[in-house]
C-alpha cells in the first residue's frame, strides 16, 4: 500500500497505480450532464489528472495547465475528482476551461480503488490522491505519477512528453 502526505502528515492510500504497460482499468464516472462515462467513451489516448477537489488552488492550477496543453493536442484531457458535477461545471465555466473534460466519482469510489489512489486514512479519507495517468490509444497505461505531497503539483512536462511521444 502506498502513502502520500498532506502538509507532511501521512495519508494512506488503498494500493498502487497501475503499472506502465498494463491494460488501464475501465471505469464509470459521471460528467457534468449526469451521464456515466467509461474509458472507451474517451475515444483513444487520454491524460487523466486525478485531483482531490477542484475547489483547491493546486487542483485548480492543474486543471488550468492541462486545459492549456489540451489546446495543442488531440486526445482526451480529463480531470477526475470527488466534486459534484454541478460544482465542476461552475468551476470550468468560471475559469474558462473548455478543453478539459471533468468527471466525478460521486456515484462510486470504484475508479479510485481500481487506480490505487483512494485515500483511506487521514483528513481526506474518501477522496483521491493527486495523480496523473496517460493511457495510449490501445488502452494501455503509458505513464503514471502519484504526487507524494497532496499539496504539490504534478510533473506536467513529464506527462506531456510521454503523451506527445505516443503520436
Amino acid at each position: 500500500m502506498a502513502q502520500v502526505t498532506l502538509q507532511g502528515k501521512p495519508c494512506r492510500i488503498n494500493g498502487e497505480l497501475p503499472e506502465v504497460g498494463a491494460v488501464a482499468p475501465d471505469f464509470r464516472l459521471t460528467d457534468v450532464d449526469l451521464v456515466d462515462v467509461g474509458l472507451k467513451d474517451l475515444g483513444g489516448k487520454a491524460l487523466l489528472s486525478v485531483v482531490p477537489s477542484l475547489d483547491t488552488p493546486v487542483c485548480a492550477t492543474s486543471a488550468q495547465v492541462f486545459n492549456e496543453a489540451a489546446t495543442q493536442r488531440s486526445c482526451a484531457f480529463v480531470v477526475v475528482s470527488a466534486d459534484l458535477p454541478f460544482a465542476m461545471s461552475r468551476f470550468c465555466t468560471g475559469a474558462g476551461l473548455g478543453k478539459v473534460r471533468v468527471l466525478s466519482m460521486m456515484r462510486s469510489r470504484q475508479f479510485a480503488e481500481d487506480y490505487g489512489v483512494l485515500i483511506t486514512e487521514g483528513p481526506l479519507a474518501g477522496v483521491a490522491a493527486r495523480a496523473v495517468i496517460v493511457i495510449d490509444g490501445e488502452g494501455r497505461v503509458a505513464y503514471t505519477e502519484l504526487v507524494g505531497e497532496i499539496g504539490d503539483e504534478p510533473d506536467y512536462q513529464a506527462a506531456l512528453k510521454v503523451l506527445d511521444a505516443l503520436g
